[in-house]
């Protein structure tokens, strides 16, 4: 059963808090009047929840079921997620192909849950097969997968989900919003005392310091987000140690390995 999102005055502003795409999710109003907050909050919430319901992987009723169980037959998508489909080609090609949405079924071989364990080279190979953006079939509305391939939006619809939801809470409110939705951000505007929001971004140290019971938030930078949004990703809470050796939970969809050598986590700041 679904609860109302927790609501909570902080000083000049209420902060609202629910849990969903499993992630954390937060957002912050620059309002006076509960009531406002409260209808806000319930937003943002409900959009979270047909977001998730209407493209998780882990779902056996909604349009990525249909699409990963179509048996290699073509699959007409609605505007929404064509462009998220467009979306994701996109960034497969501007990424060379280090971002792709069928890399999914790597998860059968890297399990990134606490153990040491590394697959061998055999099991990795065995689903490079099933991966690979260029072998799906996509002109608008239709889809078609090869047997045996799978999508999984998963790297872009938490992003999508704070997208829309600061859209449409804008839409209701002329105050400033805060989004935050598992560390990936979006404001509104500037704040009514003529500031913007403080962000802070991980201290990755801190955070490979602190005990396993302890992987509390420590900022190492600060800054100010009046409208634009933020997105950070990288490997400090997931990843495996083997031999001295670390292996990130980021793969590379080419090789089915993950990325070696690369910074710990990376934040990337836009305007819009």
């Amino acid at each position: 059963m679904e609860q109302s999102p927790l609501l909570t005055q902080r000083d000049d502003y209420w902060i609202s808090e629910f849990f969903a795409m499993a992630s954390p999710c937060q957002i912050l109003m620059d309002v006076e009047d509960r009531a406002i907050a409260s209808k806000l909050a319930y937003l943002a919430q409900q959009e979270s929840f047909r977001i998730q319901n209407k493209f998780s992987r882990y779902s056996d009723n909604n349009i990525i079921y249909q699409i990963n169980h179509s048996d290699g037959k073509a699959i007409e998508v609605d505007e929404e997620t064509a462009a998220l489909l467009d979306y994701a080609q996109q960034c497969f090609e501007i990424s060379d192909g280090r971002f792709d949405i069928t890399s999914g079924i790597l998860r059968q071989a890297w399990t990134f849950d606490g153990s040491d364990h590394i697959p061998d080279k055999a099991q990795v190979a065995k689903y490079l097969d099933k991966i690979g953006w260029q072998k799906v079939s996509w002109q608008n509305p239709c889809i078609m997968l090869p047997k045996g391939m799978e999508i999984d939006l998963g790297g872009i619809g938490k992003e999508y989900a704070v997208d829309r939801s600061a859209m449409l809470l804008a839409q209701q409110c002329g105050e400033s919003i805060l989004v935050n939705y598992g560390g990936d951000l979006c404001a509104t505007g500037e704040r009514r005392n003529g500031q913007g929001w403080i962000v802070g971004v991980e201290d990755t140290a801190n955070i490979e310091q602190a005990s396993a019971t302890d992987k509390r938030l420590h900022s190492k930078e600060e800054f100010e987000l009046i409208r634009g949004g933020i997105a950070t990703s990288g490997d400090t809470r997931r990843y495996l140690l083997k031999d001295g050796v670390r292996y990130s939970h980021i793969l590379d969809p080419r090789t089915g390995w993950p990325v070696m050598d690369a910074p710990h986590s990376i934040t990337v700041v836009a305007n819009s």
